[in-house]
């Protein structure tokens, strides 16, 4: 149990310390939120948690295909924001992410990659 408190406090840890950076500093936070800082703590975890080099490798793997489909939000994100407002902004965003992954994973389909 020590064990899981451990983990949440680091990875909620994280979280805090990149939206603190980020109010003080626009590009320093973005870059800090840019890193896969909780991929690598992920990564850590199973390492530590002993899962198979496999697992592991999976998770990086599957990480990357994932990534691609969020990246048209980080664009129209700055964009409606002034004009609609946070959360409208953040309903619009991540309805593109959902529709933006399904047309990827169904492109990826194609090449033998299955992501759904």
């Amino acid at each position: 149990m020590t064990w899981i408190i451990t983990k949440y406090l680091l990875t909620a840890g994280m979280v805090v310390f990149i939206s603190e950076v980020a109010k003080r500093s626009d590009k320093l936070g973005g870059f800090i939120a840019a890193l896969p800082l909780m991929t690598l703590l992920t990564l850590t975890w199973l390492f530590i948690e002993n899962q198979s080099d496999e697992k592991i490798a999976n998770h990086a793997y599957y990480t990357f295909w994932y990534v691609i489909p969020t990246l048209p939000m980080f664009l129209l994100f700055p964009y409606l924001l002034p004009k609609i407002g946070f959360w409208l902004t953040l309903g619009a965003s991540m309805t593109l992410t959902i529709i933006c992954f399904g047309l990827f994973a169904l492109i990826l389909k194609n090449f033998g990659i299955q992501l759904i």
